[in-house]
């Protein structure tokens, strides 16, 4: 009679190729889980600083004189803006900062108060924008005279010279994941200041 079947060895050697097949199929469903999750922290970081940066260029786009007189622009710096705006459509210019303090851009806002008006520091009413900003060491504003073109011309060197300021850009980093990739994604945009327009 003759007797066929698996040797222990055959035995051991199919269930190692079974299981590096799995233990293949496992790290492919990882890796692609891992790539989704990624893929989606992109889109929603695009998103959100996309709404960040039309929210400043909207709110810029109507810087005025103060309410107390003062010029349109206050402070023009790499990382922080300081300029009036009537935010909420009533009598009075508001004072508007745009900051990054802590990897958190964020939004000042001083109605004025008192009499005679003013605009008291300790009234400014701060929102986060948006988080993991890598803007550590790159500037966030950049700044444009009127000899830059639109396509042609370079910004401004600092310190600024505030009245000869005609265009502002804003170009954030936003990094959820520090030292991991991908890289930090770009999200840019620039405008004119209608007040300050010399036309």
């Amino acid at each position: 009679m003759n007797k066929r079947g698996f040797t222990m060895l055959e035995m051991l050697l199919a269930m190692g190729i079974f299981l590096l097949l799995i233990f293949g199929i496992v790290e492919l469903l990882i890796w692609g889980n891992h790539g989704k999750d990624v893929v989606w922290e992109q889109l929603s970081t695009q998103n959100e600083g996309r709404k960040v940066t039309e929210d400043f260029i909207n709110n810029l786009r109507r810087a005025s004189q103060s309410s107390i007189g003062a010029y349109s622009l206050e402070k023009a710096d790499t990382q922080e803006i300081v300029f009036y705006s009537n935010m909420d459509s009533d009598s009075w210019v508001e004072r508007v900062r745009f900051f990054l303090q802590n990897r958190i851009f964020k939004k000042g806002i001083i109605k004025p108060s008192g009499s005679p008006l003013t605009y008291n520091v300790a009234n400014e009413t701060v929102t986060d924008l948006v988080h993991d900003v890598a803007n550590t060491s790159t500037p966030i504003f950049y700044y444009y005279d009127e000899n830059y073109s639109g396509v042609t011309g370079t910004p401004m060197t600092y310190p600024v010279n505030i009245s000869a300021v005609r265009m502002i850009g804003i170009k954030l980093l936003l990094d959820e994941k520090p030292n991991v990739t991908p890289a930090p994604l770009n999200v840019e945009a620039k405008t004119t200041v209608r007040n300050l327009k010399n036309n």
